[in-house]
């Protein structure tokens, strides 16, 4: 791994110290400095001239400011003449920002993937987008990973002939299937309406869920109200058993609590892609690490090594 710099931002740096522990190399010391006016100054201290550079950094709240330090970075980074710059996104918030949905709504997904190139990013390892358009706005080369490998081994050693994976809106629904492929067991999704940020309703669940152990599969929980809403219709259906596994865990207003206090919900699962409370680990949340998928994706990237079985 000679001639590569790995730098952490502010977000995440457990998960960039773990990643670099599996690739046994150093994490490259940076500085973030905010001035009286507010204004924010990055210092990449190791030096990046002819260096394969990778700065990691989710964007997760306050998501503005850690957008705006990683744009600051990967400016610094172009600034001492890196050979090649990607940005490791392991939560790209605005890709939910990716439609035209009502008159005047700006897209925030495509906007801030301009930006990350306009401020030097070459290239960009994520992990599972909230659409897969969103890829589409990258001007760069973009690697999608998914935390499914990682999810599907939690739940491998458990008995799947009467379970069923169920995605909580359509949209998901391809992502829920291949994950049912993993476990050998059924797939079904809900028909979901969203009225507000809070209040969603679930229509019907298109697939048999009555009497069956069921996994809820999303990409991304944050307020949990699609998920709340989601297992009380679950319940209604009479359902055996109910898990809840998602890769982003965000879990906003005690969101994690919350849904692991609803009755029938046996287990909540989420990857590190962002960080965790400790509040939220005590209630009995179960966290699994991307750090070895990241890693082994950074490490192929870096010697240039086909990325494209990660995706498998």
């Amino acid at each position: 791994m000679g001639d590569i710099a790995i730098f952490s931002g502010s977000a995440h740096p457990d998960l960039a110290r773990e990643i670099c522990k599996h690739l046994e190399v150093p994490l490259s010391p940076s500085r973030l400095t905010r001035f009286a006016n507010d204004c924010l100054e990055v210092q990449l201290e190791a030096n990046c001239r002819e260096r394969d550079v990778f700065l990691i950094q989710p964007i997760v709240a306050p998501v503005q400011e850690h957008l705006m330090e990683l744009l600051l970075m990967l400016d610094a980074a172009r600034g001492a003449s890196a050979a090649r710059i990607t940005a490791v996104i392991p939560h790209y918030a605005y890709a939910r920002s990716d439609k035209k949905d009502a008159p005047r709504i700006s897209i925030g997904g495509k906007l801030v993937a301009d930006l990350l190139a306009t401020a030097g990013a070459q290239r960009v390892l994520t992990m599972t987008l909230h659409s897969p358009q969103v890829h589409g706005f990258f001007s760069m080369p973009v690697d999608h990973l998914h935390a499914l490998q990682e999810l599907a081994r939690h739940f491998a050693a458990q008995d799947h002939t009467n379970t069923v994976v169920v995605s909580p809106d359509l949209g998901n629904a391809k992502e829920a299937a291949a994950f049912a492929r993993l476990l050998g067991a059924g797939v079904a999704a809900a028909a979901k309406q969203r009225f507000s940020g809070d209040r969603v309703e679930i229509s019907a669940i298109i697939g048999e869920v009555t009497g069956r152990d069921v996994i809820v599969l999303d990409d991304e929980i944050a307020k949990g109200t699609t998920v709340i809403e989601l297992i009380a219709h679950l319940r209604r259906e009479k359902v055996r058993s109910i898990r809840v596994a998602c890769t982003h865990g965000l879990f906003a207003n005690d969101a994690a609590r919350r849904i692991l206090a609803e009755a029938g919900v046996d287990e909540l699962v989420t990857t590190n892609t962002a960080p965790i409370s400790e509040n939220d680990r005590a209630s009995g949340l179960k966290v699994l690490s991307v750090a070895p998928a990241l890693a082994e994706a950074i490490r192929r990237i870096h010697n240039g090594e086909s990325v494209s079985a990660l995706f498998a």
